[in-house]
């Protein structure tokens, strides 16, 4: 299938696994393939279950069609799709975020954007598959997906976390990397609509969290030694505003930005000049400069000396103190609370380059993505020795 439109092939044995979380419980069940293609999943399911059952495959891209004779086909987009309501749904949907990778019309994407109500901030095409899968669904009926790990844990999915809490019980299985060739870090989601709860699971059979109260929060892997630094220390959100610096665009169309060095002017830094405990203020990554004595002008906080903390720095913790109060065009900048107590600033530093802090992240987070997030910094516990 077509990798440039977000769409991979599923391997078979995943195929077959999945197929098996879709146990049907009765004959006569509706049987919905979402962007279908060739229908691995029907024809597996009808292989391992027979017939007895009506099958549906939705599929937007006619070249990518090879039904089999027992399907009800339907071309069209599987977001507009009307049919229904069906008892066990499966598909791998396509991903990938609108304009990186994913080919949206003007008018499609404003139509997504009010028609799905998980659809926020750089979503992803296969949330909305999520949502339109789930209000397909008939009562007590199951749907079955195969999706990448970033739903858990990004900021963009929290509104469709809580719609899944808020419709049904929700299965997780963590995956890593199921797709060969690819990197991104794979879930297979089982979901009962009309039930409560959450399960997560390390591959198929290991258990690894209950949580019959689960209402959207962030997915993560319990891990005692974390979950401690958290019960014992102060989250940093309660310690420092989480600000993030000015975007690219921004930066392009500001009047004082130069694309070459000059009298008064600065590198405008990037994650590249952010070292653990370091920052290098000389080598200009980013190929723009800007005046220092106006760069509050691009955002007020560049004018104070402040912790910088690394967004993409894949599955590590890296921070440092911008003494000289640099222009930034990436990552994370955190400023003291005014009703916070005073911190130890290089002790902080240290603490969050350090081990324990590199193990408390990935022990929650493992790799699911490969960048922090706000909400993860907002959670993150500060040893009350460091106050």
């Amino acid at each position: 299938m077509r990798r440039a439109q977000g769409q991979v092939p599923t391997p078979p044995e995943l195929v077959a696994r999945m197929v098996a979380l879709a146990r049907p419980w009765a004959r006569g069940l509706w049987v919905l393939e979402a962007g279908c293609g060739s229908c691995s999943f029907l024809r597996a399911f009808r292989e391992a279950y027979g017939e007895g059952f009506r099958f549906v495959g939705v599929e937007r891209f006619l070249e990518a069609l090879d039904p089999p004779p027992f399907a009800e086909v339907h071309l069209g987009d599987f977001l507009d799709f009307q049919g229904g309501p069906f008892h066990l749904i499966l598909a791998n949907p396509p991903y990938g975020a609108p304009g990186a990778g994913i080919h949206l019309s003007p008018e499609e994407r404003v139509s997504y954007r009010k028609r799905f109500s998980t659809w926020y901030g750089r979503y992803n095409l296969y949330g909305a598959f999520l949502e339109q899968g789930v209000r397909l669904l008939a009562p007590g009926g199951v749907l079955v997906y195969v999706v990448p790990a970033g739903w858990m844990v990004l900021d963009e999915f929290s509104r469709l976390r809580r719609f899944l809490a808020r419709e049904g019980a929700l299965e997780v299985f963590y995956l890593g990397r199921a797709f060969p060739g690819l990197k991104v870090r794979a879930t297979v989601l089982r979901f009962i609509k009309g039930k409560k709860g959450l399960k997560l699971y390390q591959g198929f059979e290991e258990e690894l969290l209950v949580n019959p109260d689960w209402q959207g929060e962030m997915v993560r892997f319990p891990h005692p030694e974390a979950m401690a630094l958290e019960r014992e220390g102060v989250p940093l959100g309660e310690l420092f505003e989480i600000r993030f610096a000015a975007r690219s665009p921004e930066l392009k169309r500001h009047p004082l930005t130069r694309t070459v060095p000059g009298p008064g002017l600065v590198p405008i830094l990037t994650g590249r000049n952010l070292k653990p405990g370091a920052i290098d203020y000389e080598t200009p990554y980013s190929g723009f400069y800007f005046p220092k004595e106006r760069a509050g002008l691009l955002k007020p906080f560049y004018t104070l000396p402040h912790l910088v903390v690394g967004h993409t720095r894949h599955g590590r913790v890296v921070a440092a103190f911008d003494e000289r109060a640099y222009p930034w065009r990436e990552e994370f900048h955190l400023l003291p609370r005014l009703e916070a107590p005073p911190l130890k600033a290089e002790a902080l530093v240290e603490y969050l380059n350090g081990p324990l802090a590199q193990a408390y992240y990935r022990g929650l987070y493992r790799d699911t993505v490969p960048h922090l997030t706000r909400s993860m910094l907002v959670h993150f516990p500060i040893p009350r020795d460091l106050l």
